[in-house]
């Protein structure tokens, strides 16, 4: 009998049923599947119907929670960036001079996203940023600095500062397949006095190697065995052929997700460029640097000059992967993927710098660019990036949702100790980071573009990126600004990629595809939030309150 307080002759059952016929309760699933004609919330179809609703981005809706029947760490995040490449993780940095040289580049790649090098400097410096990137993980490493026995110490120091590393084969002639005399490191050079004194009088000779060969398992096994920072391979004449670092190593210990390729195990490098005609030169400095996909970096992709980029990309480089956009219409995506692109960026206007929609009055909201464009594409198997509009983990989340493959990031990872810039404290006493968009007048009279290069290119990669090489008069489509500090990328990306898993755990898929299928087969359901939905969901009635994202 049911426990009541007051009047005992009114239950439970009566006031909740109201005349209606009691039901089993080990029915329920059974009546909700066979009863229920209508599903919670809204069908992606319907929620993205800009007839209905217009435009939405990713603060009018939520995903409704599904069932949850496994740990957020079986959550798998692995996803298509282009048509060849897929990475581990959905993240990627944004190629703004504010966000991404190559110390983030390295770091997204560690971390199993990818960073996107900038192009607002010349292509001499930029080509500089990409080796970096490919030298810094290796499996064998087929073209390693060698010295000869004429090299002084202080040459060899210069080597170290320039490429971030000090262990180095000397030859007798010192190439590549020449007779293997020793190794520098830098114990052997970091206190000696003279400079003038060549590597000779300072390098190891007792030297562990392997024959050529072995297997990048087996010379793992030996390099992990010995005391030594660096494995010779060498051939029956003991000409060294390649080279094993133990950093290598340790860094596939530390960093299982990182995106290499399969068969070098160096770290996948992107690098953006114009579409103008000077940026075919840069585009070879690049690919002799070892660049493995180029973003053509434009606020609207459909246009002549990219069509023609990436049909001449296609035709001269068909190991390099090609990247379009931006795009927000699926007539602006058609065009770039007839031309052959490997997959696209989606977002007009919608960047936190970015002020395109206010000043031009053309753009997209990015929920439903993202839909529309990314649901056209996969007919086509183009992957798709959701470039601009991402805030938080439920930002990514909902790119994801409608289509995206991958999230594209400026603004969040410009506070991140690997973007570029110092640091400095604001008005308020807090510590920030410079962050601007391309199209800020900041970037597009940057004359770093210029610098350094043969040729002085006439203008830099903000001009080039909203067709404003030849303006007399800049008119700016973003602004200049700063962002709080967010400590490093190796814990702050690790904190989006936790969140990632387990929001897709509440909505219960187990993985980006399922989450792709759910949305396309509508078991996976969306609602509209009204303005007090939106005020209701976020921090309110407190007094104050101390936000803290992660520990």
């Amino acid at each position: 009998m049911p426990l009541t307080n007051g009047d005992v002759a009114a239950t439970t059952n009566s006031q909740l049923n109201a005349g209606q016929e009691l039901l089993d309760p080990a029915t329920a699933v059974d009546f909700l599947e066979n009863e229920y004609k209508h599903k919670d919330g809204l069908d992606v179809q319907s929620l993205l119907d800009s007839k209905t609703h217009g435009g939405l981005t990713y603060n009018d809706f939520l995903v409704l929670p599904g069932y949850i029947g496994f740990p957020a760490s079986d959550v798998a995040l692995d996803t298509p960036v282009t048509k060849r490449i897929s990475l581990k993780t959905p993240l990627l940095s944004s190629p703004m001079d504010t966000v991404t040289e190559h110390s983030m580049a390295i770091h997204m790649a560690l971390l199993g996203g990818l960073g996107v090098i900038h192009h607002n400097c010349s292509a001499d410096v930029q080509a500089e940023m990409v080796r970096k990137v490919k030298r810094f993980e290796n499996g064998f490493i087929l073209d390693p600095v060698v010295l000869s026995p004429q090299t002084t110490v202080g040459e060899a120091k210069q080597l170290k500062e320039k490429w971030g590393f000090g262990g180095f084969p000397v030859t007798e002639n010192g190439t590549l397949r020449s007779k293997l005399i020793g190794m520098i490191t830098t114990r052997d050079i970091q206190f000696h006095p003279d400079p003038s004194d060549p590597v000779t009088s300072v390098m190891s000779t007792d030297l562990v190697t392997a024959p050529s060969g072995t297997t990048l398992t087996e010379a793992n096994a030996v390099l992990s065995k010995s005391k030594k920072g660096k494995l010779p391979i060498v051939d029956s004449d003991h000409n060294i052929v390649s080279l094993l670092s133990r950093s290598d190593l340790m860094k596939n210990l530390h960093y299982p997700l990182a995106s290499k390729l399969p068969h070098s195990k160096q770290l996948i490098c992107a690098a953006a460029i114009g579409t103008r005609p000077e940026d075919k030169e840069r585009l070879q400095i690049l690919a002799e640097a070892g660049l493995d996909v180029v973003v053509l970096d434009s606020s609207q992709g459909n246009s002549i000059f990219q069509i023609e980029m990436v049909k001449f990309i296609k035709g001269k480089y068909p190991g390099l992967d090609v990247i379009g956009g931006n795009v927000v219409t699926v007539a602006q995506a058609a065009n770039l993927i007839a031309a052959g692109v490997d997959g696209l960026r989606i977002g007009m206007g919608s960047g936190s710098a970015c002020i395109t929609q206010e000043v031009m009055a053309v753009g997209r909201p990015q929920a439903a660019s993202v839909f529309n464009v990314s649901s056209f594409a996969a007919r086509f198997g183009v992957p798709c990036i959701a470039d601009g509009g991402i805030q938080n983990v439920g930002h990514i989340v909902k790119g994801l949702a409608l289509g995206a493959s991958t999230v594209m990031m400026g603004g969040l990872l410009a506070g991140t100790t690997e973007s570029p810039g110092n640091y400095f404290v604001s008005h308020e006493g807090k510590l920030v980071k410079a962050y601007r968009g391309m199209g800020s007048i900041d970037a597009m009279e940057d004359k770093k573009a210029g610098s350094g290069a043969k040729g002085v290119i006439k203008s830099d990669a903000g001009k080039a990126r909203y067709f404003s090489e030849g303006d007399r008069l800049l008119v700016a489509q973003g602004v200049s600004g700063s962002v709080l500090d967010r400590g490093s990328v190796t814990k702050f990306v690790p904190y989006l990629l936790a969140g990632l898993q387990h929001s897709l755990q509440d909505i219960g898929m187990k993985s980006l595809k399922e989450l792709r299928e759910g949305v396309r087969n509508g078991e996976v359901r969306f609602e509209l939030r009204t303005v007090s939905a939106q005020a209701e969901g976020n921090v309110h009635g407190l007094h104050s309150f101390d936000k803290k994202l992660y520990s």
